[in-house]
C-alpha cells in the first residue's frame, strides 16, 4: 500500500487502486506504440500489483512502532512474486511475460543471491513462455515499457510528487525512448510533455482512505478500520 502522511492522518492507497490508475492511464497510450495484444497489456498494466491485498491475504502492513508499512519499505518476498505470475500466468502466456519483467525490473540492482538467483529464474521462464506463445522479445519489451511509464506516472500522483509552481518532474523514458515530464498547469490539472496520449484531455480517479489513529495493536486491528475508514475520491484532468 501507499502510505502518505498527512495532518488529518494516513492516507492510505491501495496497491490495487494504484494498479487500476496505471490502467487508466495505459487506456489511452498514442495508437503508433500500442503493441497488437493492447487489451492484455492494459489488463497487465491494472494488475500489476495484485497479489498485495491489504483487505484479504497481506500481512506485512505493519512497522515495528504499531504504523503502515509504505510500499517502499517491503522486503522482496518470493512467495508475492510467484502468487502475482500465477494470477497473471491463469490469463496468458503475454501478461506472464509482462509481469516477470516488471519483478525482474523492480528487484535488477539488488544483490542479494536469492533474489538474483530468482531474476535469472524468470529469464529462463520468459525464454519458455516466448517460444511457446511465439512472441518476439522486442514486442514485450515495447510493452513492458508502457506498463513501466504508466506505473511511475500512477505513483507520482498517489504519493502526491508532483511539484507545485507548474515545475516539471520526471516521469521515465516510454517505448519511444524519449523521456517524459509531469507538472501541474492548474489545480486538479495535469500534464504531460510531450504528450502522449491518443486524445487532448481525460480524466483520471483513484480511492484513498483516510486513517486518524496513527498506531495500531495488530494487523487484525489495521485491517478492520482500514475497512471501515472513510473513503475520499480524487480526481484529475489530464490535458494536453
Amino acid at each position: 500500500m501507499i502510505v502518505n502522511y498527512q495532518e488529518d492522518g494516513w492516507q492510505i492507497i491501495s496497491q490495487r487502486a494504484h494498479g487500476l490508475l496505471s490502467g487508466q492511464i495505459c487506456f489511452h497510450w498514442k495508437h503508433d506504440f500500442r503493441p497488437e495484444r493492447w487489451l492484455e497489456t492494459i489488463i497487465a498494466t491494472t494488475e500489476h500489483d495484485d497479489a498485495f491485498n491489504e483487505f484479504f491475504n497481506d500481512d506485512i502492513l505493519l512497522n515495528e512502532n504499531g504504523g503502515p508499512v509504505n510500499f517502499k519499505m517491503r522486503k522482496f518476498d518470493e512467495d508475492k512474486c510467484e502468487e502475482l505470475l500465477q494470477l497473471a500466468l491463469s490469463k496468458s502466456r503475454y501478461i506472464a511475460l509482462l509481469t516477470s519483467q516488471h519483478i525482474q525490473f523492480l528487484y535488477q540492482k539488488e544483490t542479494d543471491k536469492k533474489i538474483v538467483a530468482y531474476c535469472k529464474k524468470l529469464e529462463k521462464w520468459d525464454e519458455k513462455w516466448r517460444k511457446e506463445a511465439g512472441f518476439d522479445e522486442k514486442e514485450i519489451r515495447t510493452a513492458y515499457q508502457i506498463l513501466e511509464w504508466c506505473d511511475a506516472f500512477s505513483l507520482l500522483i498517489c504519493q502526491d510528487l508532483v511539484p507545485p509552481e507548474g515545475r516539471k518532474i520526471e516521469i521515465s523514458r516510454g517505448p519511444d525512448d524519449r523521456n517524459y515530464e509531469l507538472w501541474s498547469s492548474a489545480e486538479g490539472v495535469l500534464s504531460v510533455t510531450p504528450w502522449p496520449f491518443d486524445v487532448g484531455s481525460f480524466k483520471i480517479y483513484f480511492e484513498s482512505k483516510t486513517m486518524k489513529q496513527l498506531r495500531f495493536d495488530n494487523v487484525t486491528e489495521f485491517r478492520e478500520k482500514l475497512k471501515d475508514a472513510p473513503v475520499t475520491l480524487h480526481s484529475y484532468l489530464i490535458s494536453k
